[in-house]
């Protein structure tokens, strides 16, 4: 099939940029992006990522930051509708996976409400790239048996709406995406509704990118492991026994230890 085949005149692809780093991305979505004539593409899609877009794309900045919308969620469906109506081939890149808090159902369904044809390229979500860095697993036999994924981003001024009983009794792995500037109240929710202060997190920033930085602590010292953090650097929360250090988990072989990355921290 000839490169710009893969996308259709008129036809939306919501393709995953995966946490950062380009060699994480998958083959179909560099090929996707040769084949794009726009790219609609997210603040947090890495410049390594861009980079791979050939000469003479089109490239529309359609970013979303916590604090900084510079575009209203309506304002971007508009935007890729327009786009394909006019009959060009459209890609929509976003972080991480499209399905993970990428806002893909709203953009799918404006766009197939109006008979625009869209399909999915997923991505590798941040949660499992941190942990990849960590030399972790987000599951562990015997442990861990559940993942969690929430997200500690809501609309301006509304307060953090999370059923922190439902989330403490889960047990399990909890990820919270862009949970940084929530972080205590994260804590405190979690910890009030039964889960061990002592339960071991882990704060992943910058994830699979050059500055990328995995503190490790307790649930207790939430607050303190981000304090550092700056507003701009995109920050995940892990929460469970399964991210705690090699050393901390015992029998067979997960018992082995192993020598911790420099830019990883211990706090406790």
């Amino acid at each position: 099939m000839p490169q710009n085949e893969l996308i259709a005149s008129g036809e939306v692809w919501l393709v995953g940029a995966g946490p950062g780093d380009p060699d994480l991305l998958t083959r179909k979505a560099e090929a996707l992006l040769r084949a794009a004539e726009v790219v609609f593409h997210d603040a947090l899609v890495s410049p390594g990522v861009l980079d791979l877009i050939p000469a003479g794309t089109e490239i529309v900045s359609v970013g979303k930051r916590s604090g900084r919308h510079s575009k209203a969620q309506g304002s971007i469906n508009d935007l890729l509708l327009a786009a394909a109506l006019a009959g060009r081939r459209v890609v929509r890149l976003k972080g991480g996976d499209p399905s993970v808090f990428g806002r893909s159902a709203e953009e799918m369904d404006h766009l197939l409400a109006a008979g625009v044809p869209v399909r999915v390229c997923p991505g590798v979500t941040t949660a499992s790239a941190a942990a990849a860095g960590a030399r972790a697993s987000l599951t562990l036999r015997g442990v861990t048996r559940a993942i969690t994924l929430v997200t500690a981003h809501f609309r301006a001024g509304e307060p953090l709406d999370l059923d922190w009983e439902a989330l403490a009794r889960a047990g399990g792995t909890l990820g919270v995406y862009m949970g940084r500037a929530a972080a205590g109240e994260i804590a405190r929710g979690l910890i009030g509704a039964g889960r061990d202060p002592d339960t071991p997190v882990m704060v992943a920033v910058n994830v699979s990118l050059p500055g990328e930085r995995l503190i490790r602590g307790r649930l207790s010292a939430l607050s303190f492991l981000v304090a550092a953090i700056s507003d701009d650097d995109p920050t995940l929360l892990l929460i469970g026994e399964a991210v705690a250090g090699r050393e901390a988990i015992g029998g067979g072989a997960a018992a082995e230890t192993l020598r911790a990355p420099e830019r990883t921290l211990t706090a406790r």
